[in-house]
């Protein structure tokens, strides 16, 4: 996993975000598209997307050679919700993606000056703390409209659209919080006219980015932090977003062998039934036929295109579905009589800790359900690999770790032709 940085031009590079990406422990990919570097072509193995400033154009068809392919990227990250910072033209390319428009602007906005938070900068989860007053470096003659939806966080009276945030995780700054003194050596060097423009701004530099500095600091490593928060979930959203609405036409044909699995669960009707990592929700009909009219099915997972896309297929109707970590489940201890899981242990960051917060919402009795359609051995060799001792499925691993978590295995099945392990969590 590495957090990808585009970069158009050689003077524009991360700077300050490099720095705080780096504080965080987080690997940087940098891709210069200025030299040829290609763009990935999905976002699997990416933390969070950094699109970098240049003087090209957002708008129009024609603006730049990788500006479709950059565009693609950016709408794949908002819908997967992995976490994005756009800059300049990172932001209005954000804003294109997320359906605004990017246009020519009134002219150059170059130098120090300062924009204004807005209310709900407070409230951000970068912005908060931020004084309402902010000395930023600008340097652009482009600018956006807010997306719909978009919450505004910063403005100026001359480009209204300075900060904004799409969605939980994805912000587009118009000026240059990434500016440091090397910044604005590059950028004089690199665009002299422009620079021209403010005689002063050389000399303007070091006060200002001794004002800057704590605040720039503080949103980038609040950036940083949220990636690293959300890296367990960024990669299976990643993975799994653009599967999402091809996921019933290849799998179509699991159904069957999902409503068999579940009914070795020994659920009674009025009792409650948890799908964890439900994605499109092809065991919740079998699910509510066990528990009946009177019982409850919750359908979580984390990856919102699944949770959609069950919709679609007609399932919302036979369980509650929830946006939720699996680690950290949004329910009381011993609230639930069964959960049913198809793949997800192999897929969570920590097994053991996922286990334990299963058991925690169990009832003393209740059932644990792991299953998948394949057994290890053919699934290691559909993918070309040799079986892991590692694997967290494996008996030899699976066993102990659902003992220390609370559960009493009564069934490990690894046939060629499906997985199933039953636990009953004990009192």
């Amino acid at each position: 996993m590495a957090v990808l940085v585009v970069q158009h031009v050689p003077g524009e590079g991360p700077y300050a975000i490099g720095a705080a990406l780096d504080a965080a422990g987080l690997r940087t990919r940098l891709c210069r598209v200025w030299a040829g570097d290609p763009l990935p072509e999905s976002l699997v193995g990416v933390e969070a997307l950094v699109v970098m400033g240049g003087p090209m154009a957002a708008h129009g068809p024609d603006g730049f050679p990788t500006r479709s392919a950059e565009l693609a990227l950016l709408r794949a990250a908002l819908a997967a919700e992995v976490p994005v910072l756009g800059v300049c033209l990172g932001a209005q390319l954000l804003a294109v993606a997320a359906g605004a428009c990017a246009r020519a602007g009134s002219g150059f906005q170059v130098g120090w000056s300062e924009v204004r938070t807005r209310r709900a900068a407070a409230t951000d989860p970068l912005f908060a703390g931020v004084p309402e007053g902010l000395g930023v470096l600008h340097w652009h003659g482009d600018t956006m409209d807010l997306p719909d939806g978009a919450v505004l966080l910063a403005s100026c009276d001359r480009y209204p659209v300075q900060a904004f945030r799409v969605g939980a995780a994805a912000w587009g700054l118009q000026f240059h919080l990434e500016a440091d003194e090397e910044t604005v050596d590059a950028f004089v060097a690199a665009f002299p006219s422009e620079a021209a423009t403010d005689p002063g701004l050389r000399e303007a530099t070091p006060a200002a980015l001794a004002a800057l500095a704590p605040h720039r600091d503080g949103v980038l490593a609040r950036f940083a932090a949220l990636v690293v928060a959300r890296a367990g979930h960024t990669a299976s959203r990643a993975f799994f977003t653009p599967w999402a609405d091809r996921w019933e036409e290849r799998f179509a044909a699991d159904t069957p062998v999902y409503a068999s699995a579940v009914s070795r669960m020994g659920l009674r009707p009025g009792q409650t039934a948890l799908d964890l990592g439900c994605g499109t929700g092809r065991v919740l009909p079998a699910l509510r036929a066990e528990v009946g009219d009177r019982g409850t099915v919750l359908g979580v997972d984390v990856t919102r295109a699944m949770l959609a896309a069950a919709v679609r297929e007609g399932r919302g109707g036979f369980a509650h579905l929830l946006i939720a970590d699996c680690l950290g489940l949004p329910l009381p201890s011993e609230t639930v009589d069964g959960i049913f899981s198809a793949g997800l242990l192999n897929h969570v960051p920590d097994p053991p800790a996922a286990l334990r917060e299963w058991a925690r919402v169990v009832r003393p009795g209740g059932t644990l359900l792991l299953f998948h359609p394949s057994g290890r051995a053919e699934r290691a060799a559909r993918h070309g690999r040799p079986l892991s001792p590692g694997d967290p499925l494996a008996e030899a691993n699976l066993r102990p770790m659902l003992d220390a978590a609370g559960w009493r295995t009564d069934c490990y099945d690894d046939a060629r032709s499906y997985f199933l392990t039953r636990a009953v969590r004990t009192g």
